[in-house]
């Protein structure tokens, strides 16, 4: 393996406080920057490779004082790599890397490659000099911290809709792809978040991408595309990403293929091969969910001696829309989630007309769609003060089941609207337990706060606050009233969790075996979309 010497990694989160970076549609460039930089922190961790962090938090960083953490950081060692994380602007589309002039290009490349393998449009890797003296950078943050090896990433442009979509779906899998190009480069093992099902291999002498594919009972050509190949030339320490195969050493490699036919989606054709679309669309290299008809998809996973699953046809029937219905009455209808209608039907919005036909996931043309919540709907009248979390707290649901069941676009409510509560008839005879509770208070955003400072605060958790206001990220705006939920809605007179406040170093593994519950347990309990932690963060950990 060709290993380097790396004494450890400064992860900078570019802007803060108030300097926003770019902006657009209401999104700033620092709240971006500041979640990748957290993440790509603790991962940097996880693998045994040293970091440090410029900023935290939400934090005003002058020049200077951001200059003198990353030089004083690891000694200003030339061993040390300084990663840069921004968000681009100017219209245009994809990632980007800059580095350093007295630097070569190596680091870069696999940073951009790997960011690429996630499905981003890979623009350039490439130097960029001061106008006024080329011999230097025109960064300061690379210019100002030689000798270590700085780059500067751009993952996406906020100002660009495809971009938008992508940095708020996907930023965490591009910054993983960085974290991959760090640990190839400094030669140290590479084991991927847990949870990711992803399967990668560190190439070694003798290896080919016959042997690798025969290893891994796939096709040279799957792993071409999984990693976007272009030369069947391998670099002994280089990281190959393993599409998914269904047996290890019995050198089939082989896959079925599939035909796209007329009314297919990916979700459809996944669940009729019993995998997953992130499979399909890692198999076939696909950067969008549109088919065509009479594309050839591989099928992975799916041996071409297995006769069986060639004649796989998950059930499914079809069901004409009528006035009056919504994704959430006919998801509701038939036992199956809008998410599902959305996939099967290849869905980009919500609205419906009269007539449409839609595939029924799952649902054999033998059932009837008959439910045991066909009596009439029972409807709320929003009041003043009333929120989407307020009045999912009050019926015991979630706000993603209000939003679903009225076809929400949005979390502004009006007084006198009316709502449909899910999993209630109007002849429910309902006894409101929370007659006597108080309305929650509510905090106006002020500059430099973030949702853990606020959280703190308060003395609640990050999620607290983000299923109270139904928040989907991390991001605030300077003037947003949020809500504050109370401290005691989970009965603290008997608690079911205990807390714990993240220190520095602390994994959700290691929080884990300290207490002695798994992972997923603690997820579930704190609503964790992913294993990033911050500093300070405060866990409800549940009891055994």
């Amino acid at each position: 393996m060709n290993e380097r010497i790396v004494t450890g990694v400064v992860v900078d989160a570019g802007h803060g406080g108030a300097d926003p970076g770019a902006v657009s549609s209401g999104l700033q460039e620092k709240d971006f920057t500041l979640d990748a930089s957290l993440y790509m922190y603790e991962r940097l961790q996880q693998l045994g490779i040293p970091a440090v962090l410029t900023r935290d938090s939400d934090e005003n960083l002058s020049r200077t004082e951001r200059l003198r953490r990353a030089n004083e950081a690891f000694g200003g060692s030339s061993n040390a790599i300084l990663i840069s994380n921004h968000i681009n602007a100017g219209g245009g589309e994809g990632a980007e890397v800059i580095y350093a002039l007295r630097n070569n290009s190596t680091l870069a490349q696999s940073i951009l490659e790997e960011i690429g393998s996630e499905g981003q449009i890979m623009r350039k890797y490439y130097q960029r000099r001061l106008p006024e003296d080329p011999s230097k950078d025109y960064y300061y943050i690379i210019r100002e911290t030689a000798p270590m090896q700085s780059l500067l990433v751009e993952y996406g442009f906020i100002d660009n809709a495809n971009d938008r979509v992508k940095l708020q779906n996907d930023l965490l899998n591009y910054v993983e792809a960085v974290v991959r190009a760090i640990a190839g480069y400094a030669g140290v093992p590479y084991t991927p978040p847990e949870g990711s099902g992803t399967n990668f291999y560190t190439v070694v002498k003798g290896d080919s991408l016959w042997t690798i594919a025969r290893k891994f009972g796939v096709t040279v050509q799957q792993l071409r595309d999984a990693n976007n190949l272009t030369s069947d030339t391998l670099t002994v320490g280089q990281l190959l990403r393993i599409p998914t195969s269904g047996g290890t050493d019995n050198g089939t490699g082989g896959n079925v293929t599939y035909t796209v036919q007329r009314g297919d989606s990916l979700w459809s054709i996944a669940s009729r091969y019993g995998i997953s679309v992130n499979d399909l669309r890692r198999a076939n290299n696909l950067t969008s969910d549109t088919l065509s008809i009479g594309q050839v998809l591989i099928i992975p996973g799916v041996g071409n001696g297995n006769d069986d699953n060639d004649n796989i046809t998950g059930p499914s029937t079809t069901y004409t829309v009528q006035r009056g219905d919504s994704l959430w009455s006919i998801a509701n209808r038939f036992g199956v989630t809008v998410q599902q209608l959305r996939d099967a039907n290849n869905l980009t919005s919500d609205t419906l007309s009269i007539g449409q036909v839609l595939t029924i996931p799952g649902v054999s043309g033998e059932d009837d769609g008959e439910s045991d919540n066909d009596g009439a709907v029972f409807y709320y009248t929003v009041e003043r003060g009333d929120s989407l979390w307020s009045i999912a707290r009050k019926f015991g649901i979630t706000v993603q089941e209000i939003r679903d069941a009225n076809d929400l676009v949005s979390d502004t409510l009006s007084v006198g609207q009316s709502l449909i509560i899910p999993g209630l008839s109007a002849g429910d005879d309902l006894e409101d337990d929370n007659n006597n509770e108080t309305n929650p208070s509510t905090y106006t955003v002020q500059s430099g706060d973030s949702l853990w400072s606020i959280a703190n605060k308060f003395g609640v958790t990050v999620n607290d606050l983000k299923n109270a206001n139904g928040l989907t990220s991390n991001l605030l705006s300077i003037g947003q009233v949020l809500i504050i939920p109370s401290s005691s809605t989970n009965n603290p007179t008997n608690p079911s969790y205990t807390t714990y406040t993240v220190q520095r170093g602390d994994s959700l593994w290691s929080i884990a075996n300290n207490f002695g519950v798994t992972v997923d347990a603690i997820k579930t309990l704190n609503n964790l979309t992913s294993n990033l932690l911050s500093v300070g963060q405060v866990l409800q950990i549940p009891n055994n």
